[in-house]
Parts: structure tokens; C-alpha cells; sequence
């Protein structure tokens, strides 16, 4: 078994610094990562679970331990780099505005871009949202039926968890789901074409 201290890192370090440990099972073995809050539990949970490990977490007081179980199988995996998975077109949304200068405008033309990909005859595999961006996916957004829309698509809408608790926007957005950073950088370095609008 490793043991990996992670209490007080942010995204994505506790996924990073517990990658390193698989890597060092040499095979198989047990990985048992500390963390000190929920969003990095949830984060390990879906690295453990998009790599095929097994997952349990318990908690004491402020800490949670994650242990996950890797087996022979999943080490092939495990040791990929994130850009060793090639994805489609991945959309880069870091801000609720488009472009710098008129706020107004800047929203207009948002607004309008997330339209026009929704409407697009070829949609892109992934749309990331992070920072301010965040706030297209929550409830009231003026994108959020166009975003949905492209979800009902087979479109993937993954939003940054550490963004939405930051900004105090709904633990569980209306439409796609949580993400955290480590996928984004996959999602982004794997990309066959990435658009930033």
C-alpha cells in the first residue's frame, strides 16, 4: 500500500499526486490518498472510476481517506499521460462574456456564439466551462436552453466544480455535470481541434 498526503491541496493536485502512486504500484496494489474536503473526494471518485479502479472513502473528523484498489488489468491505463487520449472538438469557455471591452456586448456576443454552435451540423464532442464561464450552466442563464440542447445532442457539458463552489452557484448545474481539473487538461491536451471563443 502507498499512502499519499493530499490534505490542503487544491484541484487537481490530490488526482496528480495519487497518479504518481499507481504509477509506483508496479502492477497492482492498494493507494490510499488523505484529503481534507469533498470536492477531492468526488474528483478521486471519477478519476477511480473512469480508470476501472476500485473506490471506497471513510471519514475522521475534517480528513477523508480514498482508497482506491488497482488491479493488473487497469495499470495499462493508469500509466497514460492525459494527452494519450485523443478527443474531438473540445469548446473552451473560461468567461460569460466573449472578447474584451462593452460587458453588454461581450455577453450579446456570448450569447450568440453559444447559439450558433448549438445550431452548428457538426457539434463539438466536449464544451468545458471554468472560472466565469460557470455561470452559463447555472439556473438563469441566458445559454441554458442552447446548452441544453446540444446535451439532448450527445453533447458532453462538464462544468468546474472548484469554480461553481467558489462562486456559490448550485452544487449540481441544471444541465451536464461536475468536472474537476484534471479532465479539463485531459480534455484539453487530448483535443483534435480546441476552440476558445
Amino acid at each position: 500500500m502507498i499512502k499519499v498526503n493530499a490534505v490542503g491541496d487544491q484541484c487537481p493536485i490530490p488526482i496528480v499526486k495519487t497518479k504518481e502512486a499507481i504509477k509506483q504500484l508496479g502492477g497492482s496494489g492498494v493507494v490510499e490518498t488523505s484529503v481534507d474536503n469533498e470536492i477531492a473526494v468526488e474528483n478521486l471518485r471519477k478519476f477511480a472510476a473512469h480508470s476501472g479502479y476500485g473506490f471506497e472513502s471513510t471519514q475522521d473528523g475534517a480528513v477523508y481517506t480514498v482508497t482506491m484498489t488497482v488491479g493488473e488489468a487497469q495499470e495499462e491505463c493508469a500509466q497514460c499521460a492525459p494527452d494519450c487520449i485523443e478527443y474531438g472538438t473540445v469548446v473552451v469557455i473560461s468567461s460569460s462574456e466573449m472578447g474584451q471591452g462593452d460587458e453588454k456586448l461581450g455577453k450579446a456576443l456570448m450569447k450568440g456564439f453559444i447559439y450558433a454552435i448549438s445550431k452548428a451540423d457538426s457539434l463539438p464532442e466536449t464544451v468545458l466551462f471554468y472560472n466565469g464561464g460557470a455561470f452559463l450552466t447555472a439556473e438563469g442563464s441566458d445559454s441554458l436552453e442552447d446548452i441544453r440542447a446540444m446535451a439532448e445532442e450527445g453533447v458532453e457539458i462538464l462544468t468546474c466544480g472548484t469554480c461553481i463552489n467558489h462562486y456559490g452557484l448550485s452544487a449540481e448545474p441544471p444541465v451536464g455535470s461536475v468536472t474537476n481539473m484534471y479532465t479539463i487538461a485531459e480534455k484539453m491536451t487530448g483535443a483534435k481541434k480546441l476552440i476558445r471563443p
